[in-house]
């Protein structure tokens, strides 16, 4: 992985672990042991999905980069997708408080999703790789 998509998932991942962190001490307070399960569920759910889609769009796009907005799409809905899958599996669950995991859920993507553009505009990454060695760049006063 390269390292500025390893940068762009640890400045999403610290500030949503944080914020999972708070939620889970606030639900603990207010809602008890329920909404202490619910909103340390929720966290997990977000790290884990957002997480294994950047490493996901690394990795389909690596030999071919063109395709990173179709691919980045896909990956975007499927998570979508499996979101809502875990939303309607867990939809009557008795094993934690169901408002305390959606406004987590709900609190941890909008911090991922802020971090992570956050991080990516704070990035400064290179939209031409030089094939030359450093040593063979051009000097001065020389022309190619």
């Amino acid at each position: 992985m390269p390292s500025h998509d390893a940068r762009t998932i640890r400045g999403a991942a610290i500030p949503t672990a944080v914020a999972g962190v708070l939620a889970v001490a606030i639900s603990a307070a207010v809602a008890g042991g329920k909404g202490a399960v619910g909103a340390a569920f929720a966290t997990v759910l977000v790290m884990v999905f957002f997480a294994s889609g950047q490493v996901a769009l690394d990795r389909l796009t690596r030999n071919n980069p063109q395709l990173m907005m179709a691919v980045a799409l896909l990956v975007y809905t499927t998570q979508i997708l499996l979101v809502g899958i875990v939303l309607a599996v867990f939809k009557d669950t008795t094993l934690f408080d169901t408002k305390v995991f959606a406004f987590t859920l709900l609190g941890c993507v909008f911090i991922w999703i802020g971090m992570q553009v956050r991080t990516h505009l704070k990035t400064k990454q290179f939209y031409v790789e030089n094939d030359q060695k450093p040593d063979e760049q051009a000097k001065p006063g020389r022309q190619p």
